[in-house]
């Protein structure tokens, strides 16, 4: 792979606009080696052939052959030096330019275009990595108070019954190592075992004479004098007056801090939201010890993930300006590279090392207060091993694509050779076997959609895990989620291909029980997969689909997210799934699936409940709209809210006509399922989008667009408008005599799906323009402790 692809690959896609232009560097190379041509024809009328000869002629330069070092290279550096580098204060700010001191040859304005262009990019380069490392320092000390705090609060739990004199603990532990390594001296001469016992006592006291009596240093020597000479220290100390003793962590701390409440739970959203007294007091309790340590082990995760970027955003751009000079010196001959680069490597791009010492402290903080010691444990957690793409998940994806595309020409087949249409019990099939197996049709639709997104947004670099804050290497692949979609579904069509019974059993008067009980039998089993707590079948995702589907239900209690809202989106566009799965309650637990006969169509519950069901996720919007209106006081959430309030009225007032046929329904229906329409298309476009851009350099779309072709999003744009307007088959009551009504209710579904598929991908890429936009790489961590205002203002 050519460097310019493996730079571009390695980029952090929120910091493109930050990193060297290699591209168009390289394009300006290009140009200095056409001029060269042009000027010089006969070296390019040479045939290769004959150009491959004459350097097999060439006199050979020997393998052990050394170049001579001249006695005074400043002189001839002097004579053959082709550039000048030098710094300049701008605007508050360090700046390099570089003087090219050939600009009167020929052609020597297309290298100083050159230079120019690389003098910006280096400056820009050096600027964002100085900026990022300072807003990361500030964050450093920022964590060093969060530890501060969490070191207290644990004395403070550990010894909440008990004063803690240090002085007294001082003096008895130097008395016990001194007795412990005399006795045991004496027993054993190379003190092989005294090691293992005095090492957990001697951690403590190291640790303070660091800071007060100086580090213990270690030798190379035999184990037994390292022992004795600590031994002798300790000795030492212990008899002296005027004892240091190990200071534990000041609890004082604790009376200038507060808990942070991020209401991420609904009993802390209540006592927020009523002013509980007492919401941000320090309890000191292992449970409340326990969740402090846990976000703050999320915190320096987070934090260490940060320094990793931009450690490899220094690499990449220091290697890049590398190899960008290499290829000068090879096309003009000039050696300027090693001027240029010595220039690097003074910077402060070039020179810096706060990031890979901050590194190191992060990593030894980590392993011993969030790992117990153990490295091993520690790095793991830190540098999560990337995922590995296995050659058995694209097999058995295929294998399972197979089956799927062998069970619907089967089924094709067997309905067209039976002429299973014809028979008098296909009616009965369609009213109530039909809308149990569309259900599982609605969610492979559903899943192969989200496989085709996620395809697209890695293909053009959509950093969907980051946006989706998902688990570094657990998050799934567009191809495991084809595997899970393949599997349900060939396992849904071997049901219907076993249950096609359009006739009742002559003999028993009934249809066969096992058959019958097949759809509920592998709702139950999806359902039982979906919530094993065992670690298969890609538990964690499982996990992180059913945490963002209990805070969908119980919005709005818990904090609005991404993830949260984008799930409950997902869920409007399953209408006639979750009636479907409302149908599968009423049939097996009040029908009688014998005779394939229920009452669930004329049962007032079930026609409740089916205005219900259809209305929670619309619902769930609404109260989200609400909490984000409520916290982060967006206008915009309440108009957003409103759409949602609208489309719950308009999908009541079409479910009311399809059950009534009456003239008062229709007009309703008619008024607020166009105003919807139009309102929810609107805000598709505009806001989801962040199309119809009337001043944008691409005309009615945005500025920046990932896909290369417009086309694109026009025509998106105009299917997003039809299939909006599907609902117009629900009061125009457009009939086709080929299908059934429940064929075409699924059909209608279907391409509501279809919408919201086509819809995931332009919301997402919208979203990560914006965090381009803004240099947004990281995720935003909640502290726990919040230090009082007054010593902030001490400290500054």
């Amino acid at each position: 792979m050519k460097f310019g692809k493996e730079f571009a690959a390695q980029m952090v896609p929120e910091w493109q606009e930050a990193y060297m232009d290699y591209g168009n560097l390289k394009s300006l190379l290009k140009q200095i080696l056409l001029h060269r041509h042009r000027n010089k024809p006969h070296l390019s009328a040479i045939p290769t052939g004959l150009r491959r000869k004459l350097s097999l002629h060439r006199a050979f330069s020997g393998l052990t052959q050394r170049h001579y070092q001249p006695l005074s290279p400043t002189k001839q550096d002097l004579e053959n030096q082709h550039i000048l580098v030098h710094s300049v204060l701008r605007d508050g700010h360090e700046k390099y330019e570089t003087t090219f001191l050939m600009a009167a040859e020929d052609g020597g304005e297309y290298e100083l275009v050159y230079f120019r262009r690389l003098d910006d990019e280096f400056n820009k380069v050096d600027k964002f990595y100085g900026s990022k490392v300072e807003e990361l320092m500030k964050e450093a000390v920022e964590l060093n108070k969060q530890m501060d705090a969490l070191v207290a609060f644990r004395v403070k739990v550990e010894n909440t019954s008990e004063a803690f004199d240090s002085s007294v603990e001082m003096t008895h532990l130097a008395s016990r190592v001194s007795a412990s390594t005399t006795a045991l001296h004496a027993s054993t001469p190379r003190m092989v075992h005294l090691n293992r016992r005095v090492s957990t006592v001697i951690e403590g006291i190291q640790e303070e004479e660091n800071t007060h009596h100086g580090q213990l240093e270690e030798s190379g020597e035999d184990k037994g004098e390292e022992i004795q000479t600590t031994n002798k220290r300790v000795e030492v100390q212990s008899t002296k007056k005027n004892i240091k003793p190990i200071k534990p962590a000041s609890v004082e701390i604790l009376n200038r801090v507060q808990l942070n409440n991020t209401c991420e739970t609904p009993r802390s959203t209540i006592r927020g939201f009523i002013n509980y007294p007492g919401q941000n007091e320090l309890n000191f309790t292992k449970e409340n010890l326990s969740k402090v340590e846990e976000t703050l082990k999320l915190a320096f995760i987070e934090f260490y993930h940060k320094l990793q970027l931009l450690k490899n955003y220094n690499f990449l751009n220091v290697l890049a300006f590398s190899k960008i000079m290499k290829k000068y010196d090879k096309i003009t001959s000039r050696g300027a590279a090693k001027t240029y680069m010595k220039m690097v490597d003074k910077s402060y791009l070039g020179s810096s090392d706060e990031v890979t010492k901050l590194m190191e402290r992060v990593e030894k903080v980590f392993v011993k207060h969030f790992s117990n010691s153990n490295r091993n444990k520690g790095m793991s957690i830190l540098r999560p091993k990337p995922k590995r793409e296995r050659h058995r998940v694209t097999f058995f994806m295929g294998f399972s694509a197979g089956c799927t595309a062998a069970l619907i020409l089967a089924l094709i087949l067997i309905v067209r050779t039976r002429k299973i249409m014809d028979h008098s019990g296909t009616t009965k099939y369609m009213e109530i076997m039909f809308p149990l197996y569309s259900l599982f049709g609605f969610v492979v639709l559903h899943m192969l959609m989200y496989a085709a997104d996620m395809y697209f947004w890695k293909r053009y670099r959509v950093n969907y895990s980051f946006i989706f804050g998902f688990k570094q290497g657990t998050d799934l692949g567009y191809n495991q989620v084809l595997l899970l979609s393949f599997v349900l579904a060939a396992l849904a069509l071997a049901s219907v291909l076993a249950n096609l019974d359009m006739q009742i059993d002559p003999e028993t008067k009934d249809y066969k029980t096992f058959t019958e009980l097949l759809p509920l039998i592998l709702v139950l089993f999806v359902i039982a997969i979906l919530l094993c707590p065992f670690n298969i079948i890609y538990r964690s995702s499982r996990m992180f689909f059913l945490t963002c589907l209990f805070h969908c239900i119980c919005a709005p209690l818990y904090k609005v997210t991404l993830p949260d809202f984008f799930m409950a989106d997902q869920f409007t566009s399953q209408g006639q799934a979750l009636r479907s799965f409302e149908f599968y309650i009423c049939y097996y637990g009040w029908g009688d699936f014998k005779l394939r006969e229920s009452t669930c169509k004329s049962s007032r519950i079930f026609v409740v409940f089916s205005f219900i069901v259809v209305v929670i996720p619309y619902w769930s919007r609404f109260l989200q709209c609400l909490r984000r209106l409520f916290e982060e006081k967006d206008i915009m959430q309440g108009y957003n809210g409103l759409k949602y309030f609208l489309t719950i009225a308009a999908v009541c007032l079409r479910t009311a006509y399809t059950l009534d046929k009456g003239m008062g329904w229709k007009v309703l229906a008619w008024i607020f399922s166009v105003s919807t329409a139009i309102f929810s298309t609107y805000w598709d476009l505009v806001i989801d989008w962040g199309l119809l851009q009337r001043n944008s350099k691409n005309r009615w779309l945005r500025d920046k667009l990932l896909i290369p072709h417009k086309s694109v999003y026009f025509s998106a744009m105009v299917l997003n408008v039809l299939l909006r307007f599907a609902w117009l088959q629900t009061i125009l009551n457009l009939n086709f005599s080929f299908l059934h009504r429940q064929a075409m209710i699924s059909i209608i579904a279907s391409l509501e799906i279809i919408r919201r598929g086509m819809w995931n991908f332009f919301r997402v890429e919208n979203e990560h323009l914006n965090n381009v936009g803004k240099y947004r790489a990281f995720k935003s961590v909640p502290l726990p402790f919040n230090y009082e205002e007054g010593e902030e203002k001490d400290e500054r």
